[in-house]
């Protein structure tokens, strides 16, 4: 509701026309396991081949279903990662071949661990990160990724609340980190 107060404040009636046009090419699906993920995405490519200026593919959560999986895969590491096994690499080849964006979301389940071989980042960037974050889902997952962005929120005096992004580009080495409010006018860094 409040970005929708702020999109009416700034935007132009050209630019909101220009806005519900693009959320009507909105394709939105809602899984309730990681069976029905995996089906789904297999369905996506056919979508991607019939309209090719599909450029943007957003999933979130990938680790919806981790408890589930990894309780319904019993004491088999193997099956408890087999459809994320499967999702992450079939969303590698929907990227690969139809050269798509795709962002998604998981949920920080375990912590930072203090073996710093454990760490995704590098050891000369572990100092410039703060963030208590492990990787946790499958290999296949891990490998595929080559950015992550962390986004924390602090509570500052007097109500305002200020937040956090912090970018790392895992194949260079790379973060930058970056403050920002939102505030009526929008997004202020």
């Amino acid at each position: 509701l409040r970005l929708v107060t702020i999109l009416e404040n700034r935007l132009a009636q050209r630019t909101e026309d220009m806005i519900k046009q693009c959320l009507e090419r909105l394709f939105l699906v809602n899984c309730s396991s990681s069976t029905q993920l995996l089906l789904t995405l297999y369905s996506l490519e056919n979508m991607f081949c019939a309209h090719p200026s599909l450029c943007l593919l957003i999933l979130d959560s990938v680790s919806a279903f981790y408890w589930i999986d990894r309780s319904n895969g019993g004491e088999s590491l193997k099956l408890q990662e087999m459809n994320l096994k499967k999702c992450a690499n079939f969303l590698e080849k929907l990227v690969r071949e139809h050269h798509l964006v795709l962002f998604a979301t998981t949920q920080t389940l375990m912590q930072k661990s203090t073996n710093s071989a454990e760490s995704f980042f590098p050891l000369k960037l572990q100092h410039e990160t703060d963030t208590d974050y492990r990787p946790y889902l499958c290999k296949s997952w891990q490998q595929m990724v080559t950015h992550r962005i962390f986004f924390s929120k602090h509570c500052n005096s007097g109500n305002t609340k200020s937040f956090t992004v912090l970018s790392c580009h895992l194949k260079r080495n790379h973060v930058v980190k970056r403050s920002f409010t939102v505030a009526e006018c929008g997004v202020q860094f």
